[in-house]
């Protein structure tokens, strides 16, 4: 039967890849168990006894070949209800590479890419294969097919004239070359077994104890009343919620089916719902303290402590979502949409007092990381401690030991699209590893640029917008800043600030069109037309395509520097994205404004928003003398209109 616009399956916009099955019986049982023992074992091999990470990758690999071979089909016509035998099949292979891989461990660490054994690149191409058909069943077909054209670009480029050719290589070398510490498990891996991994369990508990609902009720208390109350909502909801979930879809999905159809309800248009909540909940992806899952990964490739990298995504992402606050506040204003009835919502102080504990999960992470100075992984296991502990806090949400067992399945199950996003980056990035690729992509920009910073930031903001688009984040990421972010470092930028800057626009293809799995889930939902709500989207997060450049000019929105100056770019950058979302959105406060009007307060803001004291004067300046030239033309208007009204 057609499908049409009325009836989309949520569930179905949820994944990115194929669907899901829903086995049953024995099959059922035994997935459940295997999901559990994933978890118990990370557990176990992270936190209590140490066991090599060499062995912890190639079980957190074979977990994920069986997890996601059962539970996913191989084609949308596949039965949902049991599990073919060629999946099982490819689930012994999966198991027997990851079992050869252990036994052969201290010998394949001196043959991988220099003298492997006949068996050696059989087992390679097990993995590989098994790799990129967990990534097309949990990710879709793009990053499998990025992966293939840099395999045979490893092979073939020889024929490539110019920069980015190489001498090539055989195939015995790249396939061998793909299992080792520089490919498949090199960092990406890594951080997909030990941090990434415990912090999705984490975010399974604090799911289980009820937070999804808690965070929408308290965003429901602080600006549910206010005008176009229920955008606001989706905003501070998806903030929230994207402290838990790591994938911008899912946070679509998650607070989108509530706050998009309650959005359509006060007036605001479909296309414009949808592209509010698939902007809050992409900026979830850069929300602190997790950042989607990337923060851990970031950690590594830039070589600062973890709590580095959260410090420096504070301003910007409270300055995205200040934006994305600021023109859904002025759309209400232009449509004259009101909030909801108060008597309709959750009261603010009795979410706080019967709810509140639902946060210490969160704090308690945040003060072990950043007070105790622990490690990520000791910093998890004690969330995951106090998600268990605060249920109890409650008679009616205790967990028990069901509750347990279904979380720790559920952060098992929830991993796999990781595993499989990040084996398959490791292809790319060993790749890139062995042909120096990242080095020739860094010459070629510096090249095209000439060596003006400007033009290399447009060029490397382009590409990461394009290798980004049709991937989760995660993924999208570590390609960027695999390929990318070297150019930048180059061109004298931080480490840090050039890995941030590729993420961000890693992050922002969720809403980028022509490829934009954000704005497409919240399409489906409010249904609407998926470029509309891709271009409304881009639009309301326009300053994720700014404070990158911000950032890179200016890195004390990174906090680096005094606290003065910190303060100081952190103010001028509010005012100028105030400004931009004036200009943007054709109105000041409750006042319209002309075409000519918005083009000078929006460079005035950009003036304002690149670091330095003249230009922060000549955009202040600008801003202020054009506002108070609307206010007074507005006020005349007024009393004119008074006037009459009297006369």
């Amino acid at each position: 039967m057609k499908k049409n616009k009325e009836n989309i399956d949520i569930s179905e916009l949820e994944d990115e890849g194929l669907p899901k099955r829903e086995l049953e019986g024995v099959l059922k049982k035994t997935i459940y168990i295997i999901g559990i023992a994933m978890s118990l074992f990370h557990i176990y091999s992270l936190a209590i006894k140490p066991v090599t990470p060499w062995i912890i990758y190639c079980v957190h690999i074979s977990f994920g070949f069986i997890l996601t071979l059962a539970l996913y089909c191989s084609r949308k016509k596949d039965s949902k209800k049991s599990i073919p035998i060629y999946d099982l099949a490819l689930m012994a292979l999966g198991l027997f590479a990851a079992t050869y891989m252990i036994i052969e461990m201290n010998a394949l660490i001196y043959r991988i890419g220099i003298a492997p054994t006949k068996l050696d690149i059989v087992v390679s191409i097990i993995i590989i294969g098994l790799i990129l058909e967990i990534t097309r069943r949990t990710c879709g077909n793009v990053l499998p097919c990025i992966a293939i054209v840099f395999l045979l670009y490893a092979h073939y480029g020889k024929y490539i004239p110019g920069l980015l050719g190489h001498r090539g290589y055989s195939w015995p070398k790249i396939l061998s070359y793909m299992i080792g510490m520089d490919a498949i498990f090199s960092t990406p891996m890594n951080a997909s077994a030990t941090m990434v991994f415990l912090f999705v369990v984490f975010g399974a508990f604090l799911q289980a104890t009820g937070s999804g609902k808690f965070f929408i009720d308290l965003a429901l208390s602080i600006s549910g009343s206010k005008r176009g109350g229920p955008a606001k909502v989706a905003v501070i909801s998806s903030a929230l919620f994207g402290t838990v979930s790591g994938n911008s879809v899912a946070n679509v999905v998650s607070t989108g089916s509530f706050t998009i159809p309650m959005m359509k309800s006060i007036g605001y248009r479909p296309a414009f719902a949808a592209a509010v909540e698939a902007t809050a909940s992409t900026g979830g992806q850069i929300m602190p303290p997790i950042l989607g899952s990337a923060a851990f990964i970031m950690a590594q490739l830039v070589g600062v402590p973890y709590m580095r990298i959260v410090t420096a995504s504070i301003i910007p992402a409270l300055l995205y979502f200040y934006t994305v606050f600021i023109m859904v506040d002025l759309e209400a204003v232009k449509y004259n949409l009101k909030g909801m009835p108060k008597e309709e919502l959750p009261i603010f102080k009795k979410i706080i007092v019967s709810e509140g504990y639902l946060l210490l999960p969160l704090i308690i992470l945040i003060y072990v990381l950043s007070v105790l100075g622990a490690s990520p992984i000791r910093a998890a296991m004690w969330g995951i401690i106090t998600a268990i502990a605060v249920t109890y806090f409650k008679k009616e949400t205790r967990i028990g030991i069901k509750g347990i067992l279904n979380a720790l399945y559920q952060g098992a199950i929830s991993s796999v699209s990781i595993i499989a996003a990040c084996g398959t980056a490791g292809i790319v990035v060993g790749v890139i590893n062995l042909t120096g690729t990242g080095l020739k992509f860094a010459s070629a920009v510096m090249s095209l640029s000439m060596g003006i910073l400007p033009v290399a930031l447009l060029l490397t903001m382009m590409a990461s917008i394009v290798l980004g688009m049709g991937l989760p984040t995660t993924a999208s990421y570590l390609i960027c800043a695999a390929v990318a972010a070297p150019a930048l470092v180059q061109m004298g930028l931080s480490n840090l600030a050039a890995h941030m800057f590729v993420f961000y626009y890693a992050c922002i293809s969720a809403i980028t069109p022509p490829v934009a799995l954000a704005a497409y889930a919240g399409a489906g939902i409010a249904k609407a037309k998926p470029m509309e709500v891709g271009f409304t989207a881009c639009k309301i997060g326009i300053s994720a395509f700014i404070i990158p450049f911000m950032f890179a000019y200016g890195p004390t929105l990174l906090c680096e520097g005094s606290v003065s100056s910190i303060f100081m770019t952190a103010l001028t950058a509010l005012i100028g994205a105030t400004m931009l979302s004036f200009g943007l959105q054709g109105t000041v406060m409750s006042m319209r404004i002309n075409i000519i009007e918005s083009i000078a307060l929006c460079i005035g803001s950009l003036l304002l928003i690149k670091p330095g004291l003249i230009t922060d004067v000549i955009g202040l300046g600008t801003g202020s003398a054009l506002i108070a030239f609307v206010y007074i033309r507005n006020k005349k208007i007024k009393e004119t209109a008074d006037a009459v009204d009297i006369v």
